[in-house]
C-alpha cells in the first residue's frame, strides 16, 4: 500500500470465556450446532423469583490465566476479561513483547463490572465497619479495572480505556479500537467486553422488569428470539476479546486474518430509558452510518447477527429497523440471533457476537436461530431456522442495542488476499 492509502483494520485473534466454551473451536461448534448452554440457575438460590434459568460458566479457573493473587482479588468480570484477552493474543500468535508497547492498546466494554465487589464491600462494612474494607474492594471492581488489568497482564503501554454503553458496549469498543488503528494511534489493539451479571441484585431487577424468560421446562428451549412464543432472554456471563491489527502489520508477520473491520456506526434514539423506539429508528441510523463509513452498498451485506433478545419490544423494533434500512434488499438477507446458545451477556454480548460474526465470515457458515419455530408475523426476515447454512458471506453486520436507546452496528468484510 502507498503511504497515502487508508489504514485498514483486520481481526487476527479471537478469545472467549463463555458458557458454551472457553476455547474457540468448542465455542464455534456449539454456535453452529445450536447447542444451548442454558441450565438451572446454581450460582445462588432464586427462591420465589419467576426466572430460574441461566447460562453460567461452570468450568473456569482464573489461575490458568493470571498470577494467583490477582486471580483471587479481582472481580469475576475482570477475571473473564483478562482470560479472554490472553486467549485472543494467543490465538493471534502476536508477541506483544516484540512490538513497540506504545503502539498497542487495550479497550474493554462493561456495564456492571463492580456489582460483586460492591456487594462484598457493603457486607464487610456492615460486619466490621470501615476497618473491614480493603482498598482493593474499590479498585478491583471499578468500571475501568478490566482494561487496566488486561494492559498489565499483556504489557500494553500505549492505550487502555473502558467504555460503557449498556448492551451496546461490546460492539462500540470494536468501532473505537478500529478508529484508533485507522488514525495511526496504534498498530495492534486487544479489544472486547466482559460481564458477570449473575448476581441477586441484577437477577431481581431483571425479574421485576419482566425481560427474562419465565420458562420452567427445558432450559435449552427457554429463549426464542423472533418467535410468537418468545418470553424474554436467558441471562449469561462471560467475555469475548479480539486482536485487531493494521493490515500491513498483520501481513508482515504472516497472521491469519479472520475478517476485515470495514466500518462502524452508532446512534442514540433519545426515546426511553429501557424501551427501544418501536420503529427501530436507532437501528436504521446505526446501519446507515456503518455502511457509509465502510463505503459499502446495502446489496453487499449477506448476513446480520442480530441483537435478538427474545423480548417483544426488541424483536419487533429490530426487525422493523432492518427492513427499513435495507428496503428492497431485506428479502435477500440472512439473519440470526445466537443468544439462545450463549445467553444474553449484556456488555459482553456485542464482543462475543463480533467473534461469532467474524467466524461466520471466515468459515462461510451462517449460524441458526435456535428455538425459532413460528416467527412473529412482523419478524419476517430470513432468520435461518433449524440449522446452520453454508453460504459465501461477503460481508456481515453485528447489531447491538443498549438501554437508553443506544444502537451499534459493526461491519465485517471477508478478507481475500490478492494473488500476485
Amino acid at each position: 500500500m502507498s503511504a497515502d492509502a487508508p489504514r485498514r483494520v483486520v481481526i487476527t485473534g479471537l478469545g472467549v470465556i463463555a458458557p458454551n466454551g472457553n476455547e474457540i473451536g468448542k465455542f464455534w461448534d456449539s454456535i453452529v450446532a445450536g447447542r444451548s448452554a442454558a441450565g438451572r440457575l446454581t450460582r445462588f438460590d432464586p427462591q420465589d423469583a419467576p426466572a430460574k434459568i441461566a447460562c453460567e460458566i461452570r468450568e473456569f479457573n482464573p489461575g490458568d490465566f493470571m498470577e494467583g493473587k490477582a486471580a483471587k482479588r479481582l472481580d469475576r468480570s475482570v477475571q473473564f476479561a483478562v482470560a479472554a484477552a490472553v486467549n485472543a493474543v494467543k490465538d493471534a500468535g502476536a508477541k506483544i513483547g516484540e512490538i513497540d508497547p506504545t503502539r498497542v492498546g487495550a479497550v474493554e466494554g462493561t456495564t456492571l463490572s463492580n456489582v460483586t465487589a460492591a456487594s462484598q464491600g457493603e457486607t464487610a462494612y456492615k460486619l466490621r465497619g470501615y476497618k473491614g474494607i480493603s482498598m482493593f474492594q474499590m479498585l478491583n471492581g471499578y468500571s475501568g479495572c478490566g482494561s487496566g488489568e488486561v494492559a498489565a497482564e499483556l504489557g500494553i503501554k500505549g492505550h487502555a480505556v473502558t467504555l460503557s454503553s449498556g448492551s451496546a458496549s461490546g460492539n462500540d469498543v470494536m468501532g473505537y479500537a478500529a478508529m484508533m488503528i485507522r488514525e495511526d494511534e496504534a498498530d495492534l489493539m486487544v479489544v472486547g467486553g466482559a460481564e458477570a451479571p449473575i448476581h441477586p441484585l441484577i437477577w431481581g431487577a431483571f425479574c421485576q422488569s419482566r425481560v427474562m424468560t419465565r420458562v420452567t421446562g427445558d432450559p435449552a428451549a427457554a429463549m426464542k428470539p423472533f418467535d410468537v412464543a418468545r418470553g424474554g432472554f436467558v441471562l449469561g456471563e462471560g467475555a469475548g476479546f479480539v486482536v485487531m491489527e493494521e493490515l500491513g502489520h498483520a501481513l508482515s508477520r504472516g497472521a491469519r486474518i479472520y475478517a476485515e473491520v470495514a466500518g462502524h456506526g452508532r446512534a442514540c434514539e433519545a426515546y426511553h430509558p429501557v424501551a427501544p423506539e418501536p420503529n427501530g429508528a436507532g437501528v436504521v441510523s446505526a446501519i446507515q452510518s456503518a455502511l457509509k463509513r465502510s463505503g459499502m452498498h446495502l446489496s453487499d451485506v449477506d448476513y446480520i447477527n442480530c441483537h435478538g433478545t427474545a423480548t417483544e419490544a426488541n424483536d419487533l423494533a429490530e426487525s422493523r429497523g432492518i427492513k427499513r434500512a435495507f428496503g428492497k434488499y431485506a428479502g435477500r438477507l440472512a439473519a440470526s440471533s445466537t443468544k439462545p446458545v450463549t445467553g444474553h451477556l449484556l456488555a459482553a454480548a456485542g464482543a462475543v457476537e463480533t467473534i461469532v460474526t467474524a467466524l461466520a465470515v471466515f468459515h462461510q457458515v451462517i449460524p441458526p436461530t435456535l428455538n425459532l419455530q413460528i416467527p412473529d408475523a412482523e419478524c419476517d426476515l430470513d432468520f435461518v431456522q433449524y440449522k446452520a447454512r453454508p453460504y459465501p458471506v461477503r460481508a456481515a453486520l453485528n447489531l447491538s442495542s443498549g438501554f437508553g436507546g443506544k444502537n451499534s452496528c459493526l461491519v465485517l468484510r471477508r478478507w481475500t488476499p490478492k494473488v500476485p
